[in-house]
């Protein structure tokens, strides 16, 4: 005895119906599309409003920096403007030891000058005059290398014969480059010597050049 075996065939499954009318799905698309819209835009916004503070804060904190260095620099030349007149007494008095330096350079001991003479001159022979002049401004590193003071010395001494004695003592001395008989004169008392002498740069005090040089 057979059994015949049947087999059911099932096509499809449960009918799919879309009862939603086509204008109400169009009108949920548009929704969705309206609300990705509006959160794109919000995140612009927000966005925006993020570089805007951002900017506003930088601006706000270099305009502070500016007014605290406006303040300062205010400050400052403040306190220039107080110091200008100390600078211009102290520009002045610059000028004045620069010129006293330059119209002072060549300063001699006059005193010291003679009283050297006075001192090499043989017995009964005195220093009767003088007249010696400064020369040239210094120029060199060597003093004794270049010309400076220059004059007559008058010496009243009772013989004519003195005159070779004091000429070579007057060369002897230091500071002297040149020394000689100028004129000789016969006289009530004995005789006058004029002579020419000739110093050297280290006859200069050099005092307002070394105050200039502070």
């Amino acid at each position: 005895m057979s059994i015949a075996k049947t087999t059911a065939i099932v096509i499809g499954g449960t009918p799919f119906v879309n009862l939603i009318p086509p204008s109400e799905t169009a009108r949920r698309q548009g929704a969705r599309l309206l609300r990705r819209w509006i959160l794109a835009l919000v995140v612009v916004i927000l966005v925006v409003a993020a570089a805007t503070a951002g900017a506003f804060w930088l601006q706000l904190t270099a305009a502070q920096r500016f007014a605290v260095e406006s303040l300062r620099t205010q400050t400052l030349l403040t306190q220039l403007a107080d110091l200008s007149d100390v600078q211009a007494q102290l520009d002045l008095q610059s000028e004045l030891t620069a010129f006293r330096s330059g119209a002072m350079a060549t300063d001699m001991r006059y005193g010291g000058l003679v009283n050297a003479i006075g001192g090499v001159l043989p017995g009964g022979s005195v220093i009767a005059g003088f007249s010696i002049a400064p020369g040239g401004m210094p120029q060199g590193n060597d003093p004794a290398m270049e010309v400076g003071a220059t004059g007559t010395v008058t010496i009243a001494s009772p013989a004519p014969q003195l005159v070779v004695p004091i000429v070579r003592n007057v060369r002897g001395l230091p500071g002297v480059l040149e020394a000689d008989g100028w004129e000789v004169d016969a006289t009530e008392s004995g005789y006058e010597y004029e002579l020419r002498v000739v110093f050297d740069q280290s006859v200069y005090t050099g005092a307002y050049t070394e105050e200039a040089a502070e």
